[in-house]
C-alpha cells in the first residue's frame, strides 16, 4: 500500500487511488486545523472581556 513496499507497482489505478486518499486526508486535516485555530482564537478573544 505504501510506495516503499517491494510489491509497489506505479500504475494509473493505484496513482489514482493514492492521490484521492491523499486528498481526502489533506482536507480532513486543514479542516480540524481550521476548527481548532478558530476555535484557539474565539477563547483567547473571551478572556480579553
Amino acid at each position: 500500500m505504501f510506495p516503499f513496499c517491494f510489491e509497489w507497482a506505479w500504475d494509473a489505478g493505484r496513482l489514482i487511488f493514492m492521490g484521492l486518499l491523499y486528498m481526502v486526508l489533506g482536507a480532513i486535516s486543514l479542516g480540524l486545523l481550521y476548527a481548532f485555530v478558530m476555535t484557539w482564537l474565539r477563547l483567547r478573544d473571551q478572556d480579553r472581556q
